[in-house]
């Protein structure tokens, strides 16, 4: 992991507070460096979103107050006002979502929060024109002490290096990633769900936004982030025969935005048909499982667990690996190899992880007609025991042995 610190703090990143008069001045608050920045004194007015970027912007020192803050102001401990019980997965937007820039030389500038709205960026830029981006997702939880976890922050990180490796992209410091996720979260702290509601879902993206019309890299880079609060939904599943997600010596193995783009046309077949997403086969044989749109594949047999390797066309999850770890924890079987689609006939159980579905068990999947049910009023009990114990660790409701949790007060 990397070890290289973050510059000194994030003393230049702000928390902005708008006036209500349009023509007055929006002041900013310094931010104290997020290790030891003590989330219950920041007060924020609530701006709804988006907000205008139209904003004239002026530093003010560390210790005085924002002149639009009065008696009137939201503390980011208070829940934003939403039905927390109604929640899915969609974009809500938030106060505030976070960026900073990396030119030629490969160095990220410091970061900082700006309202959540709309980006200017050129029409010529490597992402709009090559598609050279790459995005993440992890997922912060709130506990009933009121404290915030994050969950392996980190792998995240790793996983967005070695994709830009891949496309020829600088990327954050391990830590830098993390130290931007902390600051995000925090500003945006009163969009976390209640304990056992959801969670806040947050999307680190890597563009390359500089101008380039010939085919090479871009000449200038954004890292951003936004975030959105989010349930869950159940998942009942097609496996596609014709159209493929990756293939071999592509960048199926890494969370690049063409993937996505890519495997829009199937999905959106099999969700007109009644289904909630495609399960994908290797385009050389047309018989081994790959995966879900946006999540990995698990399925049981006689308590073993078998789940497609990791070979350059599949992305490795983050929850994949968790659930991995945590299953041979306790005493599960667990194969990583070439799974055939006639598997899901004997199949005891199958289901998917992934950071939005988090563990969700697989209702029934449809293959060339004929439909393969798996209980679909609800889990299994191998699929059961594994929810339960990654979500209570994500939660902060059990012990976390395995040190994968970040807590923010």
């Amino acid at each position: 992991m990397e070890r290289s610190a973050v510059a000194s703090g994030f003393h230049r990143n702000y928390i902005l507070c708008a006036s209500r008069a349009a023509t007055s001045t929006t002041r900013l608050h310094s931010l104290s460096s997020l290790r030891n920045f003590p989330s219950s004194s920041l007060r924020i007015r609530h701006c709804p979103s988006p907000i205008s970027s139209n904003f004239i912007v002026s530093e003010v020192s560390r210790n005085r107050r924002c002149d639009a803050v009065s008696s009137s102001t939201t503390d980011v401990t208070e829940l934003a006002e939403i039905d927390w019980d109604k929640i899915d997965f969609g974009l809500k937007p938030t106060d505030y979502m976070y960026a900073m820039k990396c030119s030629r030389d490969g160095e990220f500038s410091q970061g900082q929060l700006q309202p959540f709205g709309n980006i200017d960026i050129n029409p010529a830029a490597g992402v709009l024109n090559y598609g050279q981006g790459l995005f993440e997702g992890l997922k912060a939880y709130r506990k009933q002490d009121g404290n915030i976890l994050l969950f392996r922050p980190e792998e995240n990180a790793i996983r967005m290096r070695n994709g830009a490796e891949r496309m020829c992209m600088p990327s954050p410091t391990v830590e830098q990633f993390v130290e931007a996720v902390k600051t995000t979260v925090l500003a945006n702290k009163r969009w976390i769900p209640p304990p056992g509601k959801g969670s806040l879902y947050i999307r680190p993206l890597l563009m390359g936004t500089g101008a380039v019309l010939g085919l090479a890299p871009a000449p200038e880079y954004t890292f951003l982030i936004f975030v959105s609060p989010e349930g869950v939904a159940p998942i009942n599943l097609i496996v596609e025969t014709e159209f493929h997600r990756a293939t071999p010596g592509g960048t199926g193995g890494v969370k690049t935005i063409g993937n996505y783009a890519a495997v829009l046309k199937a999905q959106s077949i099999a969700k007109a048909k009644g289904y909630s997403d495609v399960l994908y086969l290797d385009c050389l044989h047309k018989r081994y499982l790959e995966e879900v749109s946006s999540c990995n594949i698990f399925i049981v047999k006689d308590n073993v667990i078998s789940t497609p390797e990791i070979k350059g066309t599949i992305l490795p999850g983050i929850t994949r690996k968790s659930i991995i770890e945590v299953a041979r924890s306790q005493g599960f079987k667990v194969e990583e190899r070439n799974v055939t689609v006639d598997e899901l006939v004997e199949a005891d159980e199958v289901f998917c992880t992934g950071t939005a579905v988090v563990l969700s068990p697989v209702g029934s999947i449809t293959y060339k007609s004929q439909r393969f049910s798996y209980g679909e009023d609800g889990f299994g009990t191998v699929s059961k025991q594994l929810y339960t114990s990654l979500t209570s660790l994500q939660m902060g409701l059990s012990e976390d042995n395995m040190n994968w949790t970040v807590q923010l007060s």
